[in-house]
């Protein structure tokens, strides 16, 4: 035969590992196109998507039961038919839906509180898998709020296996979407590299990841489900870690700041100016920000404190400190409303000095503001007090400060990481401090500002009012407003909290708009009464809160608009329509409006809670006033999605690890980031470099970590 014929066809050169993991999921076992447009609505585009779509739970299927077996307490599954699904309205806006389950002659009643959009799901005659613990009520098996699952009339309970539960979207049931997983973990979970060298695993006790990804999906027990999942959650943990300690030691190492050093003649300078004696935690809080100042690289602090605590000191004494030097200082406050108060603050402490304020505003006019630039620009003003949007707008701009020494961030933990490394950008480094009245639980602490030191102001400065708090229902009214206009007779003032509405500001301003009218003709009728929200211009804010503070208002009725900083003496008074709708950390930070001066506090919230946990959240705030304790509570029953998500500090969303769940491994996380950056900075170990292209592909860009080099 010819060689010609002998000669093999050409063929594709194989595929890598990486290139087999990018593979779309319409090529993938079991999806094509029609499915992957719906997986494609859970973000899920490549064959790594699917294998890093983790179980947002899991359903035990080790103990799949006959009604006539089950046990008081002991969790187990059940297999039937719908005979019948009932919703009642149990007053109040609560609900009680039941469901009775057949299995053969034997029934299983399943009961949920204020669920009703379970009803739709639930239709009889349809096969279903419930899971939970049962209880003997009387002669029937009773489960409270079990977990379900629906079941194909041709599909068989899963007996003896822990079962993953997935995120879905409409078009696809969580059998389907189990083959899919389970279809790619066979063909690709083993071309997955670790980014852990095996010495690293042994020292950390930490499954390989090639055992890890098929046992998270799919685990044989218990025990191989939690160590899959630590597997991961410590991942995710020390990849953001080991980004957080990288940027701190670059800032600390990398970059210059002028050092601005106190001394005991510029102390006493400063601490004149201030009509009272420091606490002894502000004066450590002031020593602490001084010795950061003191040194040639950035400081970057975070001044954590209660409500009242006395944080404005602390950022005052850094911003002298700076214009004793002969540099700038700016402060960037979340609201125009507290920018002109911060403004009128320190014109009053300093209207004996030659410090030279500006305002930097929104509601400036172009001309304004381009007298104020051209100042600031020039050196002739030593502070800028403006609104953060505004001051970061400028930064970005590219407009520069004559000689910026200190940016003091005040009231804000949404100005996160990122904003912090865009400010950072232009110029020489400022020093830098952010201050947050919202106490911040531990390991938000150590994930969203672990590249910030921590100061924290507990104490109270003396002569700080208590607030009395009360959780009341609708017939107390007629009790409370009788209180509250007996106080307003006494010359105090007071503030009404219309309802939150959440992502609608329109809707927002029409509730305040309509408990003003309400109130005006009716509880309030004999006081002169205030409006403030969120669509009034900036003219009309600012006007509202001088006729309050002035005294020409008695009474405030504003949407959660007035939560931060507004600083009213004597304002003793306040009530809370809604209350169910608001966080702990808000409610408190409500309450700190009214307790400034030299009267003690009323506050009252009305509230239709709708479960236990909101609740039990309502109760703790009534009962305590700490704010360290209130912020771990909330974190715990709340998570952190509603006040810290990463999302809005710019990190992408955590996957799997979940802060207020998983303190203790965001404790060794840490420990361990830190102990690698210390001795190895760059993470410039061979061994480490698929752990070092993870951290700057997932973070270089949020925290400018810029390329992995």
């Amino acid at each position: 035969m010819s060689s010609a014929v002998e000669k093999p066809a050409a063929q594709l050169p194989a595929k890598t590992p990486t290139q087999q993991l990018a593979t779309p999921v319409q090529y993938l076992k079991g999806v094509g196109p029609q499915r992957a447009e719906l997986l494609a609505k859970l973000d899920l585009h490549y064959a790594a998507d699917v294998l890093f779509n983790f179980p947002r739970a899991y359903q035990d299927m080790s103990d799949l039961r006959a009604i006539d077996q089950l046990e008081e307490g002991k969790l187990a599954s059940v297999a039937g038919v719908i005979e019948e699904v009932d919703l009642r309205n149990t007053g109040l806006g609560k609900s009680l839906l039941g469901m009775l389950v057949r299995q053969e002659s034997k029934y299983l009643r399943c009961l949920w509180f204020n669920q009703p959009w379970m009803r739709e799901k639930l239709q009889e005659g349809r096969r279903i898998l419930v899971s939970g613990e049962p209880v003997l009520e009387g002669m029937r098996w009773e489960m409270k709020h079990p977990r379900v699952e629906l079941l194909a009339d041709d599909e068989d309970a899963p007996a003896g296996r822990i079962l993953p539960v997935y995120s879905l979207t409409e078009g696809l049931n969580q059998s389907q979407m189990r083959r899919i997983v389970k279809g790619v973990v066979e063909s690709h979970a083993a071309l997955v590299e670790d980014v852990f060298p095996d010495d690293f695993l042994a020292a950390h006790q930490l499954w390989p990841i090639r055992t890890a990804l098929p046992q998270i999906h799919e685990p044989e027990n218990e025990t191989s489900k939690q160590q899959s999942q630590r597997r991961f959650i410590y991942q995710e943990l020390l990849v953001l870690q080991l980004a957080l300690a990288i940027r701190k030691w670059r800032l600390s190492h990398q970059r210059q700041a002028p050092p601005l050093p106190t001394s005991s003649k510029i102390d006493a300078r400063i601490t004149r100016l201030f009509p009272f004696q420091l606490t002894a935690g502000q004066r450590q809080a002031i020593d602490e920000v001084a010795a950061d100042m003191g040194r040639p690289f950035p400081m970057n602090r975070l001044l954590q404190g209660d409500v009242g605590s006395g944080k404005t000191v602390v950022a005052m004494y850094a911003m002298l400190l700076a214009v004793a030097h002969g540099y700038q200082a700016a402060l960037m406050a979340p609201t125009e409303i507290l920018a002109r108060q911060h403004l009128e603050t320190l014109g009053r402490a300093l209207a004996a000095s030659k410090v030279r304020l500006t305002l930097l505003t929104g509601s400036l006019s172009a001309g304004e503001r381009k007298e104020s630039l051209e100042k600031i620009a020039a050196g002739e003003v030593d502070v800028v007090i403006g609104t953060q949007a505004v001051t970061y707008a400028v930064a970005k701009s590219g407009v520069e400060f004559k000689k910026l020494g200190l940016v003091v961030i005040d009231e804000q933990h949404k100005f996160g990481v990122r904003e912090r490394a865009a400010l950072k950008k232009a110029g020489v480094d400022p020093h830098y401090l952010v201050m947050t009245a919202t106490p911040i639980p531990r390991t938000v602490g150590m994930t969203l500002f672990g590249d910030l030191d921590v100061s924290t102001l507990s104490e109270p400065p003396p002569g700080r009012q208590a607030v009395h708090s009360y959780l009341a229902s609708d017939d107390q009214r007629m009790r409370w407003w009788n209180f509250f206009r007996n106080k307003l007779d006494e010359g105090r003032q007071g503030f009404v909290i219309a309802p939150l509405v959440e992502d609608s500001e329109a809707i927002e301003a029409a509730n305040v708009q309509a408990t003003f009218e309400t109130l005006s003709r009716g509880e309030l009728a004999n006081y002169r009464v205030g409006l403030l929200h969120g669509r009034m211009t900036p003219v009309e804010k600012d006007s509202a809160m001088q006729a309050f503070r002035a005294g020409r208002t008695h009474v405030l009725i504003a949407t959660s608009v007035v939560e931060v900083g507004v600083d009213v003496p004597n304002a003793t008074l306040m009530t809370i329509e809604g209350g169910e709708r608001f966080g702990l950390a808000q409610l408190h930070q409500l309450r700190g409006r009214i307790s400034r001066g030299a009267h003690a506090g009323y506050l009252c919230v009305f509230a239709n809670p709708a479960n236990d946990e909101t609740e039990e959240r309502l109760e703790a705030f009534t009962k305590t006033s700490d704010g360290f304790e209130l912020a771990e509570l909330d974190f715990k029953l709340r998570g952190p999605g509603d006040l810290f998500g990463t999302k809005q500090h710019g990190l992408p969303p955590l996957r799997i690890a979940d802060l207020s769940r998983d303190t203790a491994v965001v404790e060794k996380a840490r420990r361990d980031a830190q102990e690698l950056i210390a001795a190895d900075p760059e993470l410039a170990n061979p061994a480490l470099a698929r752990l070092k292209r993870m951290v700057f592909h997932r973070y270089g860009e949020a925290l400018d970590l810029g390329d992995v080099g």
